[in-house]
C-alpha cells in the first residue's frame, strides 16, 4: 500500500505548527463537510482523507512516529514491537505499547493508516464538529429614487423570503453583510451569513457624485438680464429661486442639504448644485429684430 502525504492533505508544510494544522483543518473540512456537500462523492472523499490527516498530526505522539518513519513506515512495525516490549519490561509486565495516542470510536480510515497507527486508532470525534453554514451572495438592483429614504423590502434567496431594511443612502456597488441569512449550519453550527451587492441605475435627470446632486435648469434670456423668480425641481419637491440680474450662461447656484442623503446618517444630505443654462430665443418676429437691433446699437454708443 502506498505512504499517504498527510501534509499535503492538509496543505501545510512539515514545519506547520499546531496552530497552522489546526486552522489548516477547519478551513479545508469546513469546504468538503458532507452536510454542506450532499450527494458529492469526491468531496466525502476528501472530508475522509482530512479527517485521517488531522488525527495524525494534530496529536504529537503520532505525529512524531509519522515524521520518523515517514516512508519508510513499513519498517517502522519491528522497532514499535521492540519499543513495546521495553515498556512492558520497566513497568513489571504491565500492558503498555502505542494505543495511537488516544483515539477511540470507529471510523473509515485507509489501510495505511490502520497498519501504521493500529486498528485501535480511530476517531469520529472530527466528523461530528460543528461548521458554520455557507455564506452566500446575491444582487439587488433598485432605482436612484428607490435608495432616496429607508424603505423595507422582501427578497426571495434560495427559496427563502427575507425581510430586510434598505437604508437611505445606499451607493452603486456596496456590500452589505447580513449575519444569519446564509446556508444552515453543519451538527448544530450557525448559519451563514448573506453578503448583499447593490446595484444603483440612475434614470433622473440629476448627477450624482458621491453624496452630492448635479442638475441644469434652462432660463430665458430675459429673465438672465433682467433678474427675476424662477421654480426649480430637487430631488424630493421644487424649489422658487430668485435669478440676479445679468446671470451669465453656466452661473451655478448651490441649494445646501438638497443633495442625497448619506448612507447610516440620519437627516444628513448632501448639497445640490443647478447650473442655469441661458435659452437664446429663435425665431424672431421683425419688430423682435428691430427691438434687438436697437438694443445693440445702444450698447455700442
Amino acid at each position: 500500500m502506498a505512504f499517504i502525504d498527510y501534509y499535503k492533505i492538509l496543505e501545510v508544510d512539515k514545519s506547520a505548527s499546531e496552530a497552522d494544522i489546526k486552522k489548516a483543518y477547519r478551513k479545508l473540512a469546513r469546504k468538503y463537510h458532507p452536510d454542506l456537500n450532499p450527494n458529492d462523492k469526491e468531496a466525502e472523499r476528501k472530508f475522509k482523507e482530512l479527517n485521517e490527516a488531522n488525527e495524525v498530526l494534530s496529536n504529537p505522539e503520532n505525529r512524531k512516529k509519522y515524521d520518523q518513519y515517514g516512508e519508510n513506515w513499513e519498517h517502522g512495525e519491528e522497532y514499535e514491537k521492540a519499543r513495546q516490549q521495553q515498556q512492558q519490561y520497566q513497568r513489571g509486565g504491565q500492558q503498555g505499547g502505542f494505543g495511537g495516542g488516544g483515539f477511540s470510536g470507529g471510523g473509515d480510515y485507509s489501510d495505511f493508516f490502520e497498519s501504521m497507527f493500529g486498528g485501535g486508532a480511530r476517531s469520529r470525534s472530527r466528523q461530528t464538529a460543528a461548521f458554520k453554514g455557507q455564506d452566500l451572495n446575491a444582487e439587488l438592483h433598485l432605482d436612484l429614487k428607490d435608495v432616496y429614504t429607508t424603505h423595507k423590502r422582501t427578497l426571495t434567496i434560495n427559496g427563502k423570503n427575507i425581510r430586510l431594511t434598505i437604508p437611505a443612502g445606499v451607493e452603486n456597488g456596496q456590500i452589505i453583510k447580513i449575519s444569519g441569512q446564509g446556508g444552515e449550519g453543519a451538527n448544530g453550527g450557525p448559519k451563514g451569513d448573506l453578503y448583499l451587492t447593490f446595484g444603483i441605475a440612475n434614470h433622473t435627470n440629476f448627477k450624482l457624485d458621491k453624496h452630492n446632486l448635479y442638475s441644469t435648469v434652462d432660463i430665458d434670456l430675459y429673465t438672465a438680464i433682467l433678474g427675476g423668480e424662477i421654480t426649480a425641481n430637487t430631488f424630493d419637491g421644487k424649489v422658487k429661486l430668485t435669478v440676479k440680474p445679468g446671470t451669465q450662461n453656466g452661473t451655478k447656484v448651490k441649494l445646501k442639504g438638497k443633495g442625497f442623503p448619506i448612507y447610516k446618517k440620519e437627516g444628513e444630505f448632501g448639497d445640490l448644485y443647478i447650473s442655469y443654462q441661458i435659452r437664446i430665443p429663435t425665431n424672431l418676429t421683425e419688430k423682435e429684430k428691430e427691438l434687438f437691433t436697437e438694443l445693440s446699437k445702444l450698447r455700442t454708443i
